[in-house]
Parts: C-alpha cells; structure tokens; sequence
C-alpha cells in the first residue's frame, strides 16, 4: 500500500495530522472528531502541502464545524493589477474570510497568484481553466486534455489549495439547457460545453478524472468540484439539467475518495427560499456528505447592486441547512469586478449570513458574542459594544456621527431616543423600584386604596 499523503488517506489510516489537530482547537473539537470526519469525507482540511510549509494555517470544511465564508478577488483583462488584487486579499482576510479564491482571468496570473499564496494565512482556491484560456490567447477550442492536466500539476506546485474543475458537465446534458431563460451561467461550464459542441466529444476533464486525482493527491489539492450546470436566474432553478449534473458530482466524489483526494462539491446560486433545503438535502444526499460550497444563493433576481444582500438570505437559510461553505456575494456581481468596498460589503453579509446559520444550528459557543454584547448595550457600555461588533470600525463611526463627544460614550442613551424616551433606561428604573420593594402586585394596590 502506498504511503498515506493526504489528510483524508491519513484519517482513514487512522492517523491524526498536526493540522487536524490545528483543526481540532480551533473548532473546540477533539483531533479524533476531526479526524473521523475526514476519514467520512464529510469534512476537508484543504492544505496544499507547498502553502502548508510556507504560512499557511490550517482550517476545516464540513457539517461538524463551524460555517465557513470564501471571499473572491482575481483580476480581468479590463481592470486590476497585483497591489490591487492584494488588497483586496487583504481586506478579505481582515473581514473575516476563511478562504479565498482568486479568479483572475487577465494578464500576468503567475506573479499574481504567487504573491497572494505568499501572504495568505487561509487557502487560495482556484478556477485552473482560466489561466489555461488565457496561456492559448482565449482559443477554447484550442485546448487538448493535456493542456489542462500540465495546468492543474502548475497551479498545484504554486501551492493552491483546492481547484474548482467543472467535471460533472457532459455532452448528453446540454440539451437540457437550451430551453433556460439564462442558459449556461458558470463561465467554466460554458468555456466546457464551447469545446464539447467544436470537437463533438465527452468533457475531457470527465474521461480525464483520475489523473487529475493523481496530480492532486501528490499536492493534497482538495477538489472543489464545479457546478457547470448551475441555475443563473430563479426560473431556471433546480431544473433538470442542474439536477442531472449533481448526480454525476454524486460518482465523481465516490471516484474521487478512492483516489485518496479531498472532494467538497459546489452548489447553485439562485434558488428560490423555499427550494433551498430541498437542494441541500439533495446534495448531501447525492454526494454522500462531502461538504457543501454554495455561491449564494441568490433569493430573487431583481436587485442588481444590492444582491450581497439578496444572496445572504439565502446564504443564512442554506448554511442553516447544512451547506459548509458560502462563496460571498458583492454589490457588484453581475455588474462588474469588485474593488475594495465591494469586498469589504460582500464579507460583511457574509459574515452574518455564517454566523446566523451556527446560531440556528446550534453550534456550542456561537451566540457567546451576541449575549455579551446584548449585556453591553443594556449597560450602555458602548465601548465594550463597539468592540465586540462585527465591524467596530463602523458602529463606532455610526455612534459618533450624532454623539461624538467622550461624555457620551458613557451616556445612557443614544440619539435614536434621547435621554428621556430610552427604553432600557426605563426597563432599569424598573428593574431598581422592584430590587427596592416599590413593586407590589395590583391585588395589593387595590387593597390600600
């Protein structure tokens, strides 16, 4: 038997890794949960081991820990450059993302990429197809499988974590799309099905599948493994082309566990709220567990510019659910490439979004931040709010805006309602009449009248 080189040929081995054990207090869980977990498939620890040796620390995707919220950046062939793009990697990690994505598509990828590896302390995730399209000058047709397996062992050696590889897309399912009202959204999908119409044959990344696994698990590159076929707009949502692509997610991850690579599996980003456990369930079903990494989802179409906040609804109810991972949305999706602000906008919800879903979940500790702050604000210590807020940077500037001098940091109201209308300032004279005796039963009122 080959010797065990990623985390989940060593769980199942039984062995217990520095990084599950990494893993395990950050989670407040045991190193023998992670490992379990691992073992399953239904938790990933995406750690390429070249990112792994520089600065990388180590964090976990699955039902059992804590929901997590990737951030994407990556440049364009119209806008962005390297400092551009580690800013925005750095705003992204300061907001709070545990992994990001960099999806650049334009000019100088390589020295891109490997700048943002190096000063990454969460994974980087990559769309490999990309580069490849912009290595034969966009020419999708140009591409031969070994094209993409040559990419895959480069970007791997870069040290990028997990790969988003639209593999489940195939030739008998395109007709199913033909008759959506947005068609073949995911750009990796279409760039899939363009080549699969020009040479009239199976998705190579498909016939393909195990020796992508063999590059993968020399590295440890967790699969991500791409929904090509996904719903671009709330009619077109779990169809059957969606639907018939996750079963074959379902075989790929089975094939993929026997390969001995981590495999978490990407899900829709437009459903409608009532549909969202429904395809959550379904997933879990299909793909016997492994983690599920959803972009979104988006709840309604109608608001491009505000869709951060249309898709983190869906995001809370899906993480809810069960979903483990949430890929963020920005004010700027489906209008252009986020900047900085946008980053920051699409962290923020997203945030919210995977906290809100722990709560509802359950997940020990969870609302341990919530109940302090509710105790800071009924004691109007604002300071101790402003700290523990989510962005303290904001609430505090919210405060100061109508309050900003020191006096009223320790005032027992806010401008909202004054000193004479708050109601926790009333609910605590209450409070002091009753610990005083001064609150009688009406019972007893009525009798000294």
């Amino acid at each position: 038997m080959a010797q065990p080189i990623t985390q989940l040929q060593q769980a199942r081995a039984g062995i217990v890794t520095p990084e599950m054990e990494y893993v395990a207090e950050r989670e407040h869980l045991t190193a023998e949960e992670i490992r379990v977990e691992v073992a399953a498939g239904r938790m990933v620890i995406p750690a390429n081991r070249v990112h792994l040796a520089a600065n990388l620390e180590p964090m976990a995707i699955g039902s059992a820990v804590t929901c997590k919220v990737n951030a994407n950046i990556g440049n364009s062939a119209v806008t962005s450059d390297l400092e551009g793009e580690l800013d925005k990697l750095h705003t992204a990690v300061h907001y709070g993302a545990d992994t990001v994505m960099d999806l650049s598509t334009g000019s100088n990828i390589d020295t891109i990429r490997e700048a943002i590896i190096a000063r990454s302390p969460v994974p980087i995730g990559t769309v490999p197809l990309y580069q490849m399209l912009e290595e034969l000058g966009g020419e999708m047709e140009e591409m031969r499988p070994q094209h993409f397996l040559d990419m895959v062992e480069h970007q791997a050696k870069q040290g990028v974590d997990y790969m988003t590889i639209h593999c489940g897309v195939k030739y008998e399912h395109l007709h199913l799309t033909t008759g959506r009202v947005t068609g073949i959204v995911s750009r990796g999908g279409s760039l899939i099905a363009k080549w699969m119409m020009a040479h009239r044959k199976e998705n190579p990344l498909y016939t393909h599948f195990e020796d992508l696994c063999d590059i993968m698990r020399q590295y440890d590159v967790t699969w991500s493994l791409g929904d090509g076929l996904r719903p671009g707009s709330l009619a077109d949502a779990s169809d059957e082309a969606q639907f018939a692509e996750l079963d074959v997610l379902g075989e790929l991850t089975r094939r993929s566990w026997q390969r001995g690579t981590q495999v978490m599996v990407e899900g829709p980003g437009h459903i409608p709220m009532d549909e969202i456990k429904m395809n959550v369930d379904r997933q879990i079903e299909s793909c016997q567990g492994a983690p599920f990494y959803l972009l979104g989802p988006l709840v309604t179409d109608f608001a491009p510019g505000y869709d951060h906040i249309t898709s983190c609804i869906g995001a809370a109810l899906a993480g809810w659910a069960g979903a483990a991972m949430l890929c963020y949305v920005t004010p700027k999706e489906h209008l252009g490439l986020p900047e900085k602000e946008d980053v920051k906008q699409g962290m923020m919800a997203y945030r919210i979004a995977a906290h809100a879903a722990d709560i509802a979940r359950k997940v020990p500790g969870a609302r341990d931040r919530d109940d302090a702050l509710s105790r800071a604000r009924f004691t109007f210590d604002w300071n101790e709010q402003f700290r523990l807020a989510l962005d303290p940077e904001t609430a505090r500037r919210y405060h100061d805006e109508t309050l900003p001098q020191d006096t009223f940091k320790s005032a027992q109201f806010c401008s909202m309602c004054g000193p004479k209308y708050c109601s926790m300032k009333i609910t605590e004279d209450i409070r002091q009449m009753d610990a005083q005796g001064e609150l009688v039963e009406l019972s007893e009122l009525e009798e000294t009248r």
